[in-house]
């Protein structure tokens, strides 16, 4: 139990670490593969839509390490997902978009956490597909 919540802990704490760059390096992708985000008339074209962009997809990874820390979604549904769809929608934004940039923040952050050097040993399957499923529901209520 004590292993297992070590794993839980080194995992939140090595996600909050490494945030900026998972936020960067997703954003940096997603653009890559869908340049018309960040064309003129593209939903994050302007420095004020991009600063938007990147602080959305911030709130969401803290979200989703509050739910790892808690092995618990509910504060991430609760606080951060209920109503965001409406929001986006409302506001033009792509959601698929920002559904495949929580996937890029996924595999960014299993990355992370999947590294064995320097975390507590023994099995992280259950852990990994916790954190995944996070990544997922984000995913799924913004899509």
């Amino acid at each position: 139990m004590v292993a297992n919540g070590n794993k839980r802990l080194d995992s939140v704490n090595r996600i909050t670490s490494n945030g900026s760059s998972i936020v960067a390096n997703a954003a940096r992708s997603l653009f890559a593969e869908q340049p018309q985000l960040i064309q003129p008339g593209g939903n994050a074209y302007t420095s004020r839509r991009m600063a938007a962009c990147l602080r959305d997809m911030e709130i969401i990874l803290r979200y989703v390490t509050y739910a790892i820390f808690a092995g618990d979604p509910s504060v991430l549904d609760d606080r951060c997902l209920n109503g965001l769809r409406e929001t986006y929608q409302a506001l033009g934004t792509p959601g698929a978009s920002v559904a495949a940039g929580v996937q890029k923040m996924k595999e960014a952050a299993l990355a992370i956490v999947m590294d064995p050097s320097g975390i507590t040993q023994g099995d992280c399957n259950a852990l990994q597909s916790e954190i995944a499923s996070y990544f997922d529901r984000a995913a799924a209520a913004v899509g």
